[in-house]
C-alpha cells in the first residue's frame, strides 16, 4: 500500500503552483518517514512506498517528478525499478541510494544510469541539494517548478545524517 504524504502548510501563496511530487522508495520505516518529511518541509508532494512492487504500481497509476529510491528493498531492487521505467519509457529522473554501487548492473545496461547517486550516509542538505538539482535539471522534461521552502528548524537539521 502506497501511502500519501501531503504537507500543504508549507507552500507558498500563489495562484495554482504546483509542487513536484516525489516518490519516495525505503524499506526502513523510520528512514523513509525521516526522508519524506524533510521533503514535506521543504514544500514538495510526497508518496512513500516500503518496496519495489509498492513503487512500480504507484508509478503506473500517478505523475511522479522524481523518484528518490534504495537500492536493497524487498520485491524489487532499486536496479529493476530502474529497468521497469526504462522499458516503459517513462521520462522520470531517478536519485538512487545505496552503500554500494550496483556497478556490475550498470557495466551490463549503460541505458539504465540513473540521474544520480547518493551514498549512504548521507546528510538531510544532500538529500535535499541532490533533490533540488535534478529537478532543476530536468525541469523541461516535466514542466515548471515550484520553489523550494525553507521551514523554521530545517537549518538545525541539515548535518543530521541518515
Amino acid at each position: 500500500m502506497i501511502e500519501h504524504k501531503i504537507l500543504k502548510a508549507n507552500m507558498p501563496a500563489g495562484p495554482s503552483v504546483v509542487p513536484p511530487r516525489i516518490l519516495v522508495v525505503e524499506d526502513e520505516s523510520d528512514l523513509r518517514q525521516l526522508n519524506a518529511e524533510v521533503l514535506m518541509d521543504s514544500g514538495y508532494q510526497v508518496d512513500v512506498a516500503g518496496d519495489g512492487t509498492v513503487a512500480w504500481a504507484a508509478l503506473q497509476q500517478n505523475h511522479y517528478d522524481l523518484l528518490v529510491t534504495d537500492q536493497f528493498v524487498p520485491k524489487l531492487s532499486g536496479v529493476e525499478l530502474l529497468k521497469k521505467i526504462h522499458a516503459a519509457r517513462l521520462p522520470l529522473p531517478v536519485i538512487m541510494v545505496t552503500s554500494v554501487l550496483p556497478t556490475w548492473e550498470f557495466a551490463l545496461n549503460p541505458h539504465l544510469q540513473a540521474a544520480t547517486m547518493l551514498h549512504k550516509p548521507y546528510t538531510i542538505a544532500k538529500l535535499l541539494g541532490m533533490v533540488k538539482n535534478v529537478l532543476y535539471a530536468t525541469a523541461g522534461i516535466n514542466g515548471e517548478l515550484a520553489p523550494l521552502v525553507n521551514s523554521p528548524g530545517m537549518s538545525a537539521a541539515m548535518g543530521l545524517r541518515v
